[in-house]
């Protein structure tokens, strides 16, 4: 079973982005600030598109406009190997493990972003 986005909302001990139907984030926690290098303040209300690379991004929006459309999930709920960016612009591996809910407002996206090993000192 996967997680909830108020249980991913709790979690501390790996970065946790949450974004609203909009595709912009309304949420990250510490271990996110201190990985992707952004304050929760600099980074709420931008687009996702700010944590991932610029090729990847169109990709991102196919699939996010899919989702939004049919309502069926294609990569929620099962890891997923991507790249994410730093805040200065350093690309590193991570897992990605998002889920969607649906709220009487419309679609809520989580993710945890874990970084791989080989890509550990991303936010230093």
């Amino acid at each position: 079973m996967s997680a909830t986005i108020e249980q991913m909302r709790s979690r501390q001990d790996v970065p946790v982005v949450i974004a609203e139907q909009d595709g912009c984030i309304s949420y990250v926690n510490t271990a996110f600030e201190a990985v992707f290098g952004w304050t929760a303040k600099q980074v709420v209300g931008q687009s996702l598109a700010v944590i991932m690379p610029a090729r990847l991004r169109d990709a991102h929006n196919l699939g996010f406009s899919r989702f939004l459309t049919t309502g069926v999930p294609t990569v929620s709920g099962r890891p997923l190997m991507l790249k994410a960016v730093t805040k200065d612009g350093r690309e590193f591996d991570a897992e990605h493990l998002i889920v969607a809910e649906q709220t009487p407002d419309g679609w809520r996206f989580g993710a945890t972003i874990r970084p791989l090993a080989s890509s550990a000192s991303a936010g230093g």
